[in-house]
């Protein structure tokens, strides 16, 4: 049965992980997020070595069965089957779509960044299953050149795809504007900022659930 994408991506980057009692601060974080009904989640680890990246990912997916989460990876095509990750992201720089669906397989969920002003030309013949694009509004979380191409153009992208790709808006995303981004032409919100510097991002996240259903 193909994986139905919901409202809300939230991406726990490894900055917002404390190294004081890592690993039960992941537990609890997981259990939690998954109870409040997270069904998708990406972690993203940008500077710490693969030794962390694997004890994260590992605890990560203790807690978040993969029967009721899927766990995407960041960048690192090579660990998603030894950590019994769902996917991978790539971004430029990274290896293709095509090179991770080469590697993994047709089960596993592919994304990649699909354009911001305009779409990457090629991309919507790339075998991934979303396309992230953005930035909507202004980010801390991801460093990033690019201007903010706010809700017009979210429009301009879904134009440009059709109907049938699934877009996940990202960056700077809050509770308040959630809901115009989806109206606006993208199919899920991607939240990191908005859930994770939070004391209680599951809490948080069962607001964004009944706001977005």
């Amino acid at each position: 049965m193909p994986f139905t994408f919901p409202k809300i991506y939230p991406i726990l980057d490894a900055s917002y992980v404390p190294f004081e009692d890592r690993a039960a601060f992941l537990r609890k974080l997981g259990e939690s997020l998954t109870d409040a009904g997270v069904t998708l989640c990406e972690y993203r680890n940008k500077t710490g070595d693969e030794a962390q990246i694997l004890a994260d990912a590992r605890i990560l997916r203790s807690a978040m069965p993969p029967q009721r989460v899927k766990l995407i990876l960041d960048d690192r095509i090579d660990l998603v089957q030894q950590i019994e990750f769902d996917g991978v992201h790539v971004d430029d720089g990274d290896a293709t779509p095509a090179e991770a669906r080469q590697l993994l397989g047709a089960r596993f969920i592919i994304g990649t960044f699909g354009g911001s002003d305009a779409l990457i030309p090629g991309i919507l013949r790339s075998p991934a299953d979303y396309l992230s694009i953005g930035p909507i509004y202004q980010t801390r979380t991801k460093q990033t050149s690019k201007a903010p191409i706010g809700l017009a153009g979210i429009r301009n992208l879904r134009e440009q795809a059709g109907p049938d790709p699934v877009l996940v808006a990202v960056a700077g995303i809050a509770l308040s504007t959630a809901a115009d981004a989806l109206e606006a032409g993208a199919n899920v919100v991607a939240v990191s900022e908005a859930l994770f510097r939070l004391p209680d991002p599951a809490t948080e996240f069962r607001k964004w659930k009944a706001e977005l259903k």
